[in-house]
């Protein structure tokens, strides 16, 4: 008997008490597919997603059955997992679903390639066999379209042959050919790590390369690496480390070319940072969307562990599918196990963040960098100008991700690094810094790329997600995508987020834009919004009304 329909025959069961009934096969399959892993709050996700990858999706009797082995509410459990986008709840009544489901992203790199065409291509082929699913962002911009096939029971994987996949049955993880840890070490990796525990490297040494080198957060704020570190010093213990693998802004694959190239850059960045600020565990959180890289990342790590360098213990866990995840605060409420709500501040992290342990959260490319840093030393970096990644996408010819000095200008990696535009294609607009980071004409395309280079336009670089437009791109249509985006991906936790994206949304609706109206709610959701998702999700109307008028009419 399948689990949607033993749903429907408890449903329909009298004589029990009231509420939801755990079924005895339910509550079977979810202990042995729990085995003799620990029943902690933090692990619900975890192991929501261990139930939907051995069935394909989450049935309220197994949901029911979670809650039971975990000692939770039932409501508890079912929150969490209604939150998060890449978990597909089956309730009593629904009929199970069809064994293949394909996400499509429709975020604003895919809308440019033809997204919707690709839709209407996969409905057209396989009809009722497949279900076809919207998804945001998936960290492929520089593939796209793209979809990401799954079949119950089996992994996914991301492809733009459905049909062939289908047929192959092609869902095993393809692994990218990457730097193992024995090519890293021979190539003195881990040498500033073991120095550093070793005595002969000192945790100000550490600290002083990392003032002289300049470097910044690359996930977005550009906040000063060393200042930050530095926050933990003479707080409480024990102390954390969290590693940021949820690049979410569409436009931004930078994170996913790093770890699937050279992870151990990444790894050892991490334990040098847990050992300066005296870390007990590190949490790595990364996207769902990158099964390759949970691979990559589970065989080094293991790898790791059967050397002598390992210390502390590294956690790799897999988010769920939302954006907001990315702000660092509902990042650590994800982890655990939560929904993703971000935090009032203060409390800092860095007092108070996971488990309320003082904790340092840094995303994957600033850990990158840090590695080198030690290896090169701080005048290196300085002296190479600073160099970052730049994810490039849209109407370039080979979209890619371009490593430049920082201040790198859009046209300079358009032609320098991209091959120019794509055929038949004219240069016209510019995203600098992914979907929050506004919409720029292709005349403003020399300004530096560089942290509050683009301050006075209203507009910043970010996590460095460059997306081009041509003049065959709607700037209006470019917009809405992006604010659209920003709805669903809002947490609804405050209202002038949740309310104001909406009412955004019907305002772009109108053939003739209301300016004055639009900007007076932007400016309420900069003011109001408790996190950077409310307080930039009007950019990219503010900046279309500011540099494209009249195409916003």
């Amino acid at each position: 008997m399948t689990a949607a329909s033993e749903n429907k025959k408890v449903s329909k069961t009298k004589g029990l008490p009231k509420g939801r009934q755990v079924v005895p096969n339910a509550a079977k399959d979810v202990s042995t597919i729990l085995g003799e892993r620990p029943r902690t709050r933090d692990l619900l996700i975890e192991y929501l997603h261990l139930i939907q990858d051995k069935y394909g999706y989450l049935s309220a009797n197994h949901l029911a059955a979670l809650a039971q082995e975990m000692r939770l509410s039932q409501a508890e459990v079912f929150e969490v997992a209604s939150f998060y986008h890449r978990f597909e709840i089956i309730k009593e009544d629904d009929a199970e679903p069809a064994a293949y489901s394909v996400r499509v992203c429709d975020s604003i790199a895919c809308e440019v390639a033809g997204a919707d065409r690709l839709i209407s291509e996969i409905e057209k082929n396989f009809g009722d066999a497949i279900r076809v699913i919207r998804a945001p962002c998936m960290g492929a911009c520089d593939q796209a379209p793209v979809a990401s096939v799954r079949k119950r029971q089996l992994g996914h994987c991301t492809v733009k042959d459905i049909g062939r996949a289908m047929e192959n049955e092609m869902f095993s993880v393809e692994i990218p050919d990457y730097q193992s840890i024995e090519a890293y070490i021979a190539e003195d990796g881990y040498e500033s790590l073991k120095n550093l525990k070793a005595g002969t490297l000192s945790k100000d040494d550490v600290l002083a390369q990392l003032e002289l080198s300049e470097l910044r957060g690359m996930g977005g704020a550009g906040f000063p690496v060393a200042r930050k570190w530095r926050f933990l010093e003479g707080s409480a213990k024990p102390r954390l480390l969290v590693v940021n693998a949820d690049e979410g802004e569409p436009g931004t694959f930078k994170d996913r070319h790093c770890l699937a190239t050279e992870p151990h850059r990444m790894l050892e960045g991490a334990l040098i940072a847990a050992a300066v600020i005296e870390a007990d565990d590190i949490y790595i959180y990364l996207r769902d969307e990158y099964p390759e890289i949970a691979e990559i990342l589970s065989r080094e790590i293991a790898a790791l562990e059967e050397s002598d360098i390992l210390s502390p213990a590294i956690h790799l866990r897999r988010g769920a599918g939302a954006y907001i995840c990315g702000e660092e605060t509902a990042l650590l409420e994800s982890l655990e196990g939560k929904r993703g709500l971000p935090r009032n501040r203060p409390p800092y992290p860095a007092i108070n963040g996971l488990f309320g342990r003082p904790t340092l959260i840094n995303n994957v490319e600033t850990l990158f960098w840090v590695a080198e840093i030690m290896k090169r030393g701080g005048d290196w970096y300085k002296n190479q100008g600073r160099p970052r990644y730049y994810s490039v996408s849209g109407r370039v010819k080979n979209p890619g991700v371009v490593l430049a000095p920082a201040g790198t200008t859009a046209r300079q990696l358009i032609d320098e690094h991209c091959g120019g535009m794509a055929e038949g294609e004219i240069f016209a607009a510019y995203l600098p810094g992914g979907a929050s980071g506004g919409i720029l004409p292709a005349d403003m395309a020399d300004l530096p790329l560089e942290f509050g280079e683009l301050d006075e336009y209203g507009c910043f670089v970010g996590s460095g997600a460059v997306v081009v437009f041509s003049e065959n791109d709607d700037v209006r249509a470019v917009a809405k995508n992006l604010v659209r985006f920003f709805e669903d991906e809002s947490c609804g936790q405050c209202t002038p987020c949740r309310i104001g994206c909406e009412k955004m949304l019907s305002l772009m609706a109108e053939d003739k834009w209301d300016y004055a109206l639009m900007i007076e709610l932007a400016e309420t959701m900069r003011d109001a919004s408790i996190c950077g998702l409310g307080q930039a999700a009007p950019n990219p109307v503010t900046s279309a009304i500011q540099f494209f008028e009249d195409a916003s009419k």
